[in-house]
Order: structure tokens, then sequence, then C-alpha cells
């Protein structure tokens, strides 16, 4: 999805039959969808023709499955040197659990970021699947398949890019990792700075059930926070002092109860007091902000995430929907206009 968002003609080579998608398949957004038996030797000789004019092929299988096909890396970097080769695994290539089945939860678990996400006391809690099949693994494919095609443009030559959900999230604990370097980790859910341990950096309760995330880490964006939202004179130097932090909580859980999650957004979004409401996926389409930078769009009538990031000479667009490809031709005729 995002590459075709950036402008990319991608392709899905999928399983026949083929059935059509509607709008609400969001993430198949903006590709054509090729039928290709890659068992058949018919077909299979088909897509090394694409294979011949593509710049990018990514795959998703267990290791060794494109090699028994006759469609690794070797046998396709035959047929196209500047190709760049996209291997996208939970686990990795290499390694006792390689051959493993696996989902989001079981990558994320090994890497110290599923331990760290959580309440106090409690068991760890899935980040939904945002950490690892997105963070970890998504991103950094992307990421790595951008940077090999700028590089084969210079050399003529492609690559293999071996992007695994697991080391992509262990990367993603760099900064927990120096913390825990310096002494400043601590191996308990909810009793560090980033995972909701500090009163100044956590979300509460406000009067309607509803919450709101309070992120005020620096001295100054504090005593903002403190002065608009009217906490007591003597805990506003309370930030810090580890030993008056369940009353600093337990003033602020009362602070924040005391108005509702649309009275707090009036009073104190939009200043540096470090605050911003907690909205349901329903309701962030239409906070200004969003609205302000485009982050949703509509198609074919589904409201949806946007393209990002956003550039400003060739900006980023949905390409439509997914469309079914006629033909090998059809897709070989219009790669071969590509410059």
């Amino acid at each position: 999805m995002m590459l075709s968002d950036m402008g990319a003609d991608v392709v899905t080579l999928e399983r026949p039959p083929v059935k059509e998608r509607d709008a609400n398949h969001v993430v198949g957004r903006g590709r054509t969808l090729l039928p290709a038996d890659l068992k058949n030797r018919s077909d299979r000789e088909s897509v090394l023709e694409l294979v011949k004019s593509a710049d990018v092929i990514v795959e998703g299988f267990r290791p060794g499955v494109m090699e028994r096909l006759g469609l690794g890396p070797a046998d396709l970097l035959a047929l196209n040197p500047r190709l760049v080769y996209g291997r996208m695994t939970g686990w990795g290539q290499s390694g006792p659990l390689a051959m493993s089945a696996g989902h989001d939860i079981n990558y994320i678990a090994i890497t110290g970021a599923l331990h760290a996400i959580g309440v106090p006391d409690g068991r760890p809690i899935p980040p939904l699947n945002l950490v690892g099949d997105y963070g970890g693994g998504s991103l950094y494919l992307v990421v790595g398949i951008l940077a090999a095609v700028h590089e084969a443009r210079s050399s003529g030559l492609g690559q293999v890019v071996d992007a695994a959900i697991l080391d992509g999230v262990v990367n993603m604990m760099a900064n927990s990792a120096a913390r825990a370097a310096r002494g400043a980790y601590m191996e308990t859910r909810g009793a560090n700075m980033l995972d909701g341990g500090h009163p100044y950096y956590r979300t509460y309760e406000t009067s309607g059930g509803e919450h709101i995330s309070l992120g005020a880490i620096e001295p100054q964006f504090f005593a903002e926070f403190c002065e608009r939202a009217g906490v007591p004179v003597e805990l506003r130097d309370a930030q810090h002092n580890q030993d008056r932090w369940p009353e600093l909580t337990r003033t602020l859980g009362q602070i924040f109860l005391g108005a509702s999650r649309a009275d707090w957004q009036a009073k104190l979004e939009g200043t540096d007091a470090c605050i911003a409401a907690v909205l349901p996926l329903s309701e962030a389409p239409s906070h200004p902000q969003n609205r302000a930078r485009n982050n949703f769009v509509t198609v074919a009538g589904v409201e949806q995430p946007g393209p990002a990031p956003k550039f400003s000479r060739t900006p980023a667009a949905v390409q439509g929907l997914s469309v079914i490809a006629e033909s090998y031709e059809e897709i070989g005729r219009r790669w071969a206009n590509c410059t």
C-alpha cells in the first residue's frame, strides 16, 4: 500500500481464482491483482518474463519456498541483475525458529517489547499488531527496498533485502536498550517514563469516562500544564520526586475527573501543556489536526488513512481500488513503457 501510494506500479501475484476486492479492502488499494499459480510451469514462465523488467519483488513465504519454485534470489537476479529482492518473514531467513509458524505477538515476544507493555502486576498486552507487523516488519522492509533501489541506480546491481519482523522490532528497542545501559530502565511494566509509570506521562480518565493523554516531560511544559490545569502549588515541584508521585498521580486523577474530555481539549489542546484527547478510530478523522493534515481520505465512499509521509514536489496519492489484470501481456506492455 505504501509503495503504491508513493507511485509504484504494484502487481500482486495471487493464486487463482482471484476475487474482486471491494472498497473496504483498504490495505489492498492501488494495486493490480494478477492470477498466477506458481506451481504451474506456464504461469511461472510468464512471471519470469515480468521479472526481467521489474524493479522490486516482495515475497512473504517461509524460507526455501521460493527457491523450490525456481523463483529464489539466484534465479531472479540471473534474469535481472538490478532487481531488489525483498523478503518478509517473522523470524528471518535463518536461525532455529526460521521455519516455525508465528504471528506478530510471537515475534515481538522475544525482543523485549511485549514484556514492557502493560499495567503493573498485569500480563503483557499486545499493542495491536502495530509494533511487529507494521513497525518492525513493513516499515523496515519499505526502508530497505527504497535504499536498495537507490543504490542499484548507481551500481546497476540489485540485492536481497532480508526484512524480519523480529529484527526490526529489536532495532526499534534501541532507546530502551540505551536507557538500560545507563541504569535508567526497569524491567517492570508501568515503572518507566514511556510506559505510563510516571505521573506526567500517562493517560487519565475524564468525567465522561473518556481519556486524556498527558506528556509533559520537559520541566517548562510540566510547569505550563500545572498552571493551566490548576495543580496545587505545593505539588508543582514534585515532577521528579518519586516519593511524592503517588500523591501527584491521585491529585492529577481528581483534576482530570473534574471535566469532560471535550472541556480539557478546549482548555489545553494547542498549548505547551502537552495534552491530547485519546480518540477511538471512529473519531480520529474529525480531529482538526487530522483534517488540516488531510490524514484521512475517502476512496470510493470509504473513509480511510491517507498516504504518508507528505512530499513537497511529488505528492503521494491513492491510485484507486485494486483491479484484476486481464493478462500477463497487459502488465508487460505497461512496464515496457516505464522509464
